[in-house]
């Protein structure tokens, strides 16, 4: 498949982010059936079995989509973590080249060898980045797309803006553009191609859909946060992430009187990053409802569509 052959498969430019814990085979399927990018990591299966299952789950509810409306979905993506301290990074990746999975999504390293292992299967890899060094690193190893995680994504963000860390990359990347970061409209999604995308990284906005396997907690607390909701902090994981302030309050921790490193690795008996301690972008402002996946991706696609009018009666100058 090449980046041509995945544009021309999908309804909208939209990659749905691989959440850790609330991504699975059915919001993933959903996604790929209205026309988008559904994905999920493979740690979201307990163990390399599990990820399989995962992999066959979502082969034969596409397939079996497909024989019944004759109709083809979006392909769907899997993420690996590329580090030394995962284990399962090489039984996991058998098991995408078996399966042969459309689309790999590598975090935290990124190398040839496994650029190399999902070409020869046809498949694309796309690598996610905060600056331009780990950029560069990813261009080397050839991979397909490059993903811009600039400030205010969800989960594991950057501090850069969208708009100068694409335009940075651009200036020696060819290859394919993901912007990411406070995307959750189809205008959005329109600004991000305008500024130089190819497609739009979304996370958040689809937590609060019902295919999601957050908990209704999680969605509602998503629902009523705003920019200020959102702490940006390597407190909690280890690693720079944003995550909402009210469920690390839950957790026991009172921000009003302790600094950021009095709940360094806050993990254990009281609260887990990422299961307890509930990661979000500052996309959370626009979001103010529970949807299905279809519902959220026709608003997407309509909000686009009168995006682009819009951007015809600027160019027209009739309301500059």
């Amino acid at each position: 498949m090449t980046i041509s052959e995945l544009k021309s498969q999908l309804k909208l430019p939209v990659i749905v982010s691989p959440m850790f814990i609330v991504s699975g085979t059915r919001m993933a399927a959903e996604c790929c059936k209205n026309g988008i990018v559904g994905s999920f990591p493979s740690l979201n299966g307990r163990h390399t079995e599990d990820f399989e299952n995962m992999l066959n789950e979502i082969t034969t509810e596409l397939n079996q989509y497909e024989k019944e409306t004759g109709k083809k979905p979006a392909p769907y993506a899997v993420n690996l973590i590329v580090n030394k301290t995962n284990p399962r990074l090489m039984p996991d990746l058998e098991k995408v080249i078996k399966h042969k999975v459309p689309i790999v999504i590598t975090s935290l390293g990124a190398v040839k060898e496994i650029v190399d292992a999902v070409h020869s299967y046809g498949g694309l890899i796309f690598h996610d980045v905060i600056k331009k060094r780990h950029a560069e690193k990813a261009a080397e190893a050839g991979v397909d797309g490059i993903i811009c995680v600039s400030a205010g994504a969800g989960g594991h963000a950057g501090t850069a803006h969208p708009f100068a860390l694409i335009n940075e990359i651009k200036k020696f990347y060819k290859g394919a553009i993901v912007m990411a970061g406070s995307i959750s409209t189809g205008n959005e999604v329109l600004a991000a191609q305008i500024a130089g995308a190819d497609f739009c990284y979304m996370g958040t906005r689809f937590i609060a859909t019902e295919e999601c396997l957050a908990v209704p907690e999680y969605k509602q607390m998503i629902i009523d946060s705003g920019i200020g909701d959102i702490i940006y902090t390597d407190g909690v994981s280890g690693v720079n992430a944003n995550f909402i302030v009210k469920s690390i309050e839950n957790a026991g921790v009172d921000l009003g009187h302790k600094k950021e490193e009095d709940f360094s690795k806050l993990t254990g008996e009281h609260a887990k990053a990422w299961k307890d301690i509930w990661s979000a972008g500052h996309g959370v402002t626009e979001i103010s409802e529970v949807l299905p996946v279809k519902k959220l991706i026709e608003k997407l696609e309509n909000e686009y569509k009168k995006g682009i009018e819009k951007v015809k009666t600027i160019e027209s100058g009739i309301n500059f």
